[in-house]
């Protein structure tokens, strides 16, 4: 009855592992450094992994439209449960470009899985709390100025533990088949919210709005290509159109508890150190 994770280093997989190890389930971890090796680009590496595996957490490969014959794999070597990974604005107009939506993973991904003979259950966390402490934000806080093209429009940060917790849940109980869960934190915050809250916490830094095409010109002088630039700055544009602020009940559905609140999970995180 082994388990499966993949993206087992990122934000959520390592934190779904640990849940895992907690609870005492058995479970094994893909990538290209386990036992045996995993290799998203590489299907020769699926089949191994997948030996023995009845239900699995997947995060489908950014940029790359594999999720669907992994899931297919998955099922064809007898795994009955399986937890996506998707993302918030999925199934929202105009939340991203459409050239950029027809691409999307995770739309392909969710349109697979819904398809596929297994139980399966979907995730669509919004903005990870983390990404201030451990993701792309960091660096911002640690020179004291979030520069972002997100003007005033509001986030539901959620913790990635709520979302690690609610894969957790999904893998080893009954009851979350055929559910998509839209997860959020408790409430909405402006980034310049967000950084008040982190200098609460220990760590002073400011958030500055700058344009869309200042934002891409500054990445690029930091050395970014330009269509990377682009993108980054496209990715925050459902933020400053308010589309990143609706609350979700995701989590309470899915835990019978409420989300964690963003002024808990950084206040955590200045206490690990994580801006030390």
């Amino acid at each position: 009855m082994t388990i499966l994770i993949t993206g087992a280093t990122g934000k959520v997989g390592r934190r779904v592992a640990a849940g895992l190890h907690d609870l005492g389930v058995p479970f094994r971890v893909a990538g290209r450094a386990s036992t045996p090796p995993f290799d998203w680009t590489d299907d020769s590496t699926w089949g191994p992994v997948l030996d023995g595996v009845r239900s699995a957490f997947v995060v489908p490969l950014d940029g790359a439209q594999l999720t669907r014959p992994f899931l297919a794999a998955a099922a064809g070597r007898g795994v009955r449960r399986i937890v996506l990974l998707s993302g918030r604005g999925v199934d929202v107009p105009d939340y991203l470009p459409p050239d950029v939506m027809a691409g999307n993973v995770h739309v392909d991904g969710e349109a697979a899985l819904r398809s596929s003979p297994v139980d399966w259950t979907i995730l669509r966390p919004g903005w990870f709390a983390q990404n201030f402490s451990e993701g792309f934000f960091r660096d911002a806080v640690l020179a004291g100025d979030l520069r972002l093209p997100a003007g005033d429009g509001a986030t539901s940060f959620v913790d990635a533990g709520d979302i690690a917790a609610v894969a957790v849940a999904a893998l080893t109980e009954h009851g979350h088949a055929g559910q998509t869960y839209e997860l959020s934190g408790p409430r909405a915050l402006t980034m310049a919210e967000a950084a008040a809250e982190i200098s609460a916490a220990g760590r002073e830094v400011r958030y500055t709005h700058v344009p869309h095409d200042d934002f891409v010109r500054e990445l690029v002088d930091q050395g970014w290509s330009k269509a990377d630039a682009e993108g980054h700055a496209i990715s925050v544009s459902p933020v400053r159109r308010g589309i990143e602020a609706y609350l979700s009940d995701g989590v309470e559905r899915a835990l019978g508890r409420p989300a964690r609140d963003f002024r808990d999970v950084v206040r955590d995180a200045a206490e690990a150190g994580a801006w030390a």
